[in-house]
């Protein structure tokens, strides 16, 4: 059993994007819709929230000259949390407004690969692209619903990605040194399940632990697909997670609340929070983009 507690009640419409910054030593995350950008220091219990602009922000990453870089609307903006300056860096999609980008993660050569997808969902619009440190994006896949799920395994060999419509996550062959995959196949197939496949990560063992919309639930699955563990949590819809602490032995979910009713939050009073868990399993270092 994982030991868990909500470490800010947060009450988020949209949580997303946590990742673990060991130099500032503290949690980042997302509300897309508001949309802010907040940290959490485990070692003071200080909870932070920097009004971002823009209609929404779906993504951060660490940045390797300090600092980090958000996905706000369809651009990339680089983000000084001492001063809160933010830059832009690149923008796609001009021709898509309604467009946003979504879910990413960083590769350990420092490109990001982060997707795009209608604000609305009207639509297959979305594209997943590979953003190199010269900032030029390259968009690998077309006619995406809802980007998710990107992560690597620890060996660099395999990039895992979902479209969170289609109900399954996606391996794919990885060539880091090419910044190439190939080989898509499916993983993971949660068709008939309740939940559907929100924000992942990647343990030390070489495990994904996905953050499954709807189902009160994380899964790490092995390597080859199997679901290894399931752990039950105290929110309907956990969307993204990352491992954290000094040692990355802490497990941290943000989640939803904005398709509960106003009864179902109430009766909910960690939704849209930041989880903490002892899953008893580390994690990797995040990696930085190098733009």
């Amino acid at each position: 059993m994982a030991k868990i507690e909500c470490v800010v009640e947060a009450r988020d419409a949209l949580g997303e994007s946590c990742i673990w910054d060991p130099t500032a030593r503290r949690v980042w995350w997302l509300d897309i819709t508001k949309p802010c950008l907040q940290s959490f220091d485990p070692s003071t219990g200080r909870h932070t929230v920097h009004p971002l602009p823009g209609r929404s922000s779906g993504n951060a990453a660490l940045r390797r000259s300090g600092g980090l870089v958000l996905a706000i609307d369809t651009g990339l903006f680089s983000f000084d949390p001492a001063t809160g300056a933010i830059e832009e860096l690149l923008k796609v999609e001009p021709d898509l407004p309604n467009n946003r980008f979504n879910d990413g993660r960083c590769d350990r050569r420092g490109r990001l690969w982060i997707g795009t997808m209608d604000t609305d969902l009207s639509g297959p619009s979305g594209r997943f692209y590979r953003i190199g440190a010269d900032r030029v994006a390259k968009p690998f896949l077309n006619g995406i619903m809802v980007p998710n799920s990107t992560a690597f395994s620890p060996d660099d060999r395999t990039l895992y990605f979902s479209d969170t419509f289609q109900h399954a996550i996606w391996a794919f062959d990885f060539d880091i040194e090419a910044g190439e995959v190939s080989n898509r196949r499916v993983f993971a197939d949660l068709t008939g399940r309740k939940g559907t496949p929100d924000g992942s990560c990647v343990d030390s063992e070489g495990f994904l632990w996905n953050a499954e919309f709807g189902s009160h639930k994380v899964i790490r699955y092995a390597p080859d697909g199997r679901v290894d563990r399931t752990v039950e949590l105290p929110v309907t819809s956990p969307t993204c997670c990352c491992f954290g602490g000094d040692k990355l032995d802490t497990l941290y979910v943000v989640s939803a609340t904005f398709r509960l009713t106003p009864e179902e939050r109430a009766a909910e009073p960690f939704g849209g929070g930041l989880l903490a868990l002892d899953v008893g399993i580390r994690g990797l270092p995040e990696a930085a983009f190098g733009g």
